[in-house]
This record gives structure tokens, sequence and C-alpha cells, in this order.
């Protein structure tokens, strides 16, 4: 059981899908059992944590050495993130001046979101974490050597969706962005702070829904501005293409 988040389950498997094999890397990740006394989980989190940040700083060190972008994506379930990234891939694919683009997808079961990525022509990885809540940077480094990517693309990490303890896991990503969508809660950056304070910028999708839901975009704003100074916001609707070009602006800008 994770000392972190209480998550408990089989070590990640990592699979690339639609191979003949389809087989499993089993991931055996470092988590150790839920102690009795508090000193003792506190500590266990601590070296849970540092075991992590060594391993993310290695995956830094392994993506500048072969100049690959690499940008973690989390959110709540149900967000939009993977039809975000269809669209992302599907639009800027099409452009000759844009770096190639390849996904290491994150879900407890399952390789649905990583066949609607793999549709699209693109490279992409899935890590099954059983009950895990949470892609760590060992997982990552497993999946980056599955993936192998071309010096100079992108890598996209689709998280969990987890808006807790995917924040607490340094990856050895250069950036960080978290989605949001009009149908949750325009508090969620207060009930949530840890995962906004973390982000590099906030993607506000299904805005094309916000004239039949209940969802005060101001108030999101004055929130978030509470917890992150100066945020970066971008509005867009996945699904019908409004705000795209900013996201692809921003995300070309961490180059």
């Amino acid at each position: 059981m994770c000392a972190t988040c209480g998550c408990s389950g089989p070590a990640a498997a990592v699979t690339i899908p639609g191979t003949a094999e389809h087989q499993h890397e089993h991931v055996h990740n470092h988590h150790d059992h839920l102690a009795d006394s508090t000193n003792r989980t506190v500590l266990l989190e601590e070296r849970v944590l540092s075991q992590n940040d060594h391993l993310a700083e290695h995956n830094r060190a392994w993506l500048r050495e072969h100049d690959v972008l690499a940008v973690n994506v989390m959110s709540s379930p149900g967000s939009g993130k993977t039809t975000l990234l269809v669209r992302t891939i599907s639009d800027l694919s099409a452009r000759v001046d844009v770096p190639a683009i390849s996904v290491i997808e994150g879900d407890q079961e399952t390789t649905v979101d990583a066949e609607r990525v793999r549709a699209t022509g693109c490279p992409v990885v899935q890590i099954n974490t059983g009950s895990g809540c949470h892609l760590d940077a060992e997982m990552v480094d497993a999946a980056l050597h599955r993936l192998d990517p071309v010096t100079g693309s992108t890598v996209i990490v689709e998280n969990v969706g987890n808006l807790v303890c995917p924040a607490l896991f340094d990856l050895g990503e250069a950036a960080r962005v978290v989605i949001m969508s009009v149908t949750e809660g325009a508090d969620k950056p207060i009930k949530y702070p840890h995962m906004f304070r973390t982000a590099d910028a906030v993607i506000l999708n299904k805005i094309d829904l916000l004239p039949y839901v209940d969802f005060d975009v101001d108030a999101f704003t004055d929130h978030l501005s509470h917890v992150l100074p100066d945020p970066v916001v971008l509005p867009v609707s996945a699904t019908r293409g409004d705000g795209m070009d900013a996201w692809y602006a921003w995300l070309d800008k961490q180059r």
C-alpha cells in the first residue's frame, strides 16, 4: 500500500497497444506498507517521494540528453484529456514545423484511451496501474524506454484521472498542465490547491457547454489566482476546436 496516498495493487504494467504479443512489462514500485504509527508513516512517505524524485531526475537527464520535451497532463476523470490529446495530435501532425508527438497513457485498467491515440497514427505506450491512482517516475522510465521517442520530439504523459496524488509525483517532466472542464465545479482550485499550484498552465475545457451548465468562469479564475499567482488559463473546446491554437502556441513555447 502506498504510504503517500493509500493506493495498493499489483505492479504497474507497461504495454504497447496493438502489438501481436501485447506483452506487459511489469514495473516494481517502491511503495511500502502503511505503518501502524504516524511517525513511521511520515518517514515512509518521505522515503517514497525521495526515491521517486531521484528517479525523476534520472528521467529528466535522459529527456534532456535526447532533446525530448515531456509534458505531464493531469485532471480528474472525464475532463476531456484524451479528446484534447487526439485533437492535438491530429491538428499538429499536419504541420511540417511541429516536432513529432508520442504519448504515455496512464489508466488503472484497459487500453481504451491508448487505442484512441494509436488510431491517429501516434506512437503510444500504455501504463496500467491496477488500483494505483497515479503514475510515478519509475513507471515513466520503463515507458520511455519502450516508447523510444525520437530526438527533438514531444512526449505527452496523460496521467491517471485524479486531482490529488498525481500532483505529488515528479515524473521528470519539463512542464505540467492541469485540465479542468466546465462540467466541474468552479471551486476546484481551492478544494485541490496542490494540483493547481504545481501547474504551468491550466486548460479550461468544454467551453462550448457554458450556455448549458452552471459554471462561473470569473469565480474559477479568482479561485485559481488564490493558489497560483498569474496563472496561465487556456479556455478551449477540444471537440469544437475553440482556443486550440493558443494551446498549441503554449506547447510550442515550452521548447
